[in-house]
Formats: structure tokens, C-alpha cells, sequence
């Protein structure tokens, strides 16, 4: 039977189960979350290990994604397949990931330097704007948790890993990255004159 000349995109079988399943979803039938999952899992998780090139980190976005699919209205079946929607989400979510990654770093980076800035000086001026800066780095780490500046400070001063920190503390990987992130927040927001 040919497609209805009305239907401007062409549906094919699947791309109909997909409607049908998306839609038993958002009527709260959450067994249809499984059958997409089973259906999609292996796209959306190959494509985030390509972006992201860590395994832990391209399964927490699998299921981040997922659960969006289930929570969020943000797809819409009229606009395109959801194996397009799903790709272009996870690709934009890697993506920020990656950026968030960097955002990171590059604050490390500069919190590094402006503790070891010239601190092998006998300029008494900068001794003592070196012990300011370093008091002020003490005091913001103190107002941080003690999970989130314990996550830091294994990062920063043992040279830790996110992977190796939650194998260290058995805690999940995203709790860790969850109070790096928080903490990194915090110590930007604190010491933000410090670090410019």
C-alpha cells in the first residue's frame, strides 16, 4: 500500500513502533522506556565513547539521556525520527561535557599558579602578598564541604584521577564529579578576584 500522499515524511515501520512506543511513554508506561532503550542504548552509548573517550562517563550520558526521553516533552515525533532526535542530543551533550571538562581544568590550571607564583622570592612585598593569597585559598577551601574538598584536594594535590578518586572513597563516579563540580563552583565564586 503506498504511503498516504498527505504524510509529508514517509514513516517507515520502525519510525511508527517509535511514535507508538514514544507516545505509550508519555502515557506512563514505563516498560516502553525499556523497549527504546534495548532499541537505541548501543547508538547512544557508542556515540558519546566516541565524543567523550571514557567509558564511565559515555554510560552516564547514556542513561542521562534516557532519562530526559522519559521526563522531558522535548521531542517531538512530527520533526523527525527519534534515532536523529537521540543523536543530535547525546552529540550536544557530549559536547558541553567536554567543554564543562575544560572549564575545569583550565581553573585548576590557574589556582596552580597563583599558589606557586614566585614563591621562591625575597621580595618581602610579594612574600607577603603570596601568604595573603595562600590564606585566602585556605578559607575558601574551608567553607567547601568536606566531601567536595576532599575530592579536590585528591585531585589537585595527589594528582587523582575522577575514575581513581570514587574507586579510592568506593563512592560512584558521578557523585564524585557531582562534588568536583560543585566545589570547583564554589572555590571559582570565592576566589574569583584571586584568580583573574
Amino acid at each position: 500500500m503506498p504511503p498516504d500522499s498527505s504524510d509529508r515524511t514517509p514513516k517507515t515501520p520502525s519510525t511508527r513502533m517509535d511514535t507508538d512506543l514514544f507516545q505509550a511513554l508519555k502515557a506512563g508506561q514505563s516498560s516502553a522506556l525499556g523497549i527504546l532503550y534495548d532499541r537505541y542504548g548501543s547508538l547512544v552509548y557508542g556515540l558519546a565513547l566516541k565524543i567523550l573517550r571514557n567509558p564511565q562517563e559515555a554510560e552516564d550520558l547514556t542513561q542521562e539521556i534516557f532519562l530526559n526521553l522519559w521526563r522531558s516533552d522535548s521531542y517531538n515525533p512530527a520533526r523527525g525520527s527519534l534515532s536523529s532526535y537521540l543523536t543530535v542530543m547525546t552529540r550536544s551533550r557530549a559536547i558541553d561535557k567536554l567543554r564543562s571538562r575544560g572549564t575545569s581544568v583550565k581553573f585548576l590550571e590557574r589556582w596552580q599558579h597563583a599558589m606557586t607564583a614566585e614563591t621562591r622570592t625575597d621580595n618581602p612585598f610579594e612574600q607577603v602578598s603570596l601568604g595573603e593569597r595562600s590564606q585566602q585559598v585556605r578559607a575558601a577551601l574551608a567553607e567547601l564541604s568536606e566531601n567536595q574538598r576532599q575530592i579536590l584536594e585528591m585531585a589537585y594535590y595527589e594528582g587523582l584521577s575522577q575514575s581513581e578518586i570514587a574507586t579510592q572513597l568506593d563512592i560512584p563516579l558521578g557523585t564524585v564529579k557531582t562534588r568536583a563540580r560543585t566545589g570547583l563552583l564554589k572555590l571559582r565564586q570565592t576566589l574569583r578576584e584571586l584568580i583573574k
